[in-house]
């Protein structure tokens, strides 16, 4: 005899996705062309650079942490790839660089490498502060994210960023087998990420940690050096979705990232990743991604006011927060 289905916990867990996979069916019968293979392929483009943000911050949610510096490192990483990889003719080059005569032309390669070792520090000091001080996630990456902005904003003079060489922004518009370099990139870091969680010891003890940090320390867990590991890994995949992004572009600005991060932590919860800790999957992050980036292009199809689609999603993420933040209390 089958069991009864639950449909007060599948509503918990699914709810959100339900109602916006109605919205979405709603788009493609009212707007026909939402469904096309360009906008998909567009959507999925879109995809790929957040997806890499949002998986980087599940592990700091896993272990009931957060990253609110997120955005502004990718900005960062975006802002100094595109000063070191602009044409040497462009009009409007850094100053920096421009008043150089023998600057390098750096190979895209080592400039990835260089915003991953910058943004690492700035992950390793969130993760000492958070594992060593014992400041709040909360607290202690809001206090980067503004230090990170700050830092861009001297750097950058706050001026706009373009002109970029064409073997940068091939990184973006390129593909191999017919598939864009961002679905392969995105697709490598999810199976590197997937394979850390599940059949490595960092990924026992971040779930271990996520569960009951005293338990998981008692229990020979170093948990200041898992977190600072998931923290300097997070900042490390916010550089290199930031060096994406910005190649895709074809230009950036110091406000390029603001509020990825919430997006992040939002497509998180949706997909499964629990803010109380101990809980999420690499292919969960990727569907509520995924599920967030319909979600937008589905209200743009609509004609809803970009004003408007801030609120929409500022109550899908207090909304997810909140049903997760419920399934918490059920269990306990």
């Amino acid at each position: 005899m089958s069991k009864k289905m639950d449909w007060k916990q599948f509503l918990l867990n699914y709810g959100i996705i339900c109602v916006l996979g109605v919205l979405v069916i709603t788009t493609c019968v009212l707007r026909p062309k939402f469904f096309s293979w360009r906008n998909l392929q567009s959507i999925a483009l879109n995809v790929a650079p957040r997806f890499i943000i949002a998986v980087g911050v599940s592990g700091c949610l896993i272990t009931k942490g957060t990253d609110l510096s997120a955005g502004r490192m990718v900005g960062l990483a975006a802002c100094i790839s595109g000063t070191l990889l602009q044409k040497a003719d462009y009009s409007g080059r850094f100053e920096l660089t421009k008043n150089l005569p023998d600057f390098p032309a750096w190979w895209v390669f080592v400039v990835l490498i260089i915003v991953m070792l910058i943004c690492a520090i700035f992950g390793l000091i969130n993760g000492l502060v958070v594992s060593y001080l014992s400041v709040p996630a909360f607290i202690g990456t809001l206090g980067m994210q503004l230090m990170v902005y700050g830092i861009c904003l001297v750097y950058t003079d706050a001026t706009p960023i373009g002109g970029y060489r064409n073997d940068y922004t091939y990184v973006a518009t390129g593909s191999f087998l017919g598939i864009p370099f961002l679905f392969w990139i995105a697709l490598v870091v999810g199976l590197i990420m997937w394979f850390l969680y599940n059949m490595t010891p960092h990924g026992k003890y971040m779930y271990a940690i996520g569960g009951n940090e005293q338990a998981a320390e008692v229990s020979g867990v170093n948990v200041k050096r898992s977190k600072i590991i998931i923290y300097v890994m997070a900042a490390m995949l916010y550089a290199l979705a930031g060096f994406l992004l910005g190649a895709k572009a074809g230009g950036t600005s110091v406000n390029m990232g603001n509020g990825y991060e919430l997006e992040a932590i939002a497509a998180c919860t949706i997909g499964g990743v629990s803010v109380n800790g101990g809980i999420g999957k690499v292919s969960g992050v990727l569907i509520g991604v995924m599920v967030f980036e319909l979600l937008k292009s589905a209200m743009q199809f609509l004609g809803l006011e970009t004003n408007l689609q801030y609120i929409v999603q500022g109550i899908v993420i207090i909304v997810s927060i909140a049903v997760d933040i419920r399934k918490y209390i059920a269990k306990k």
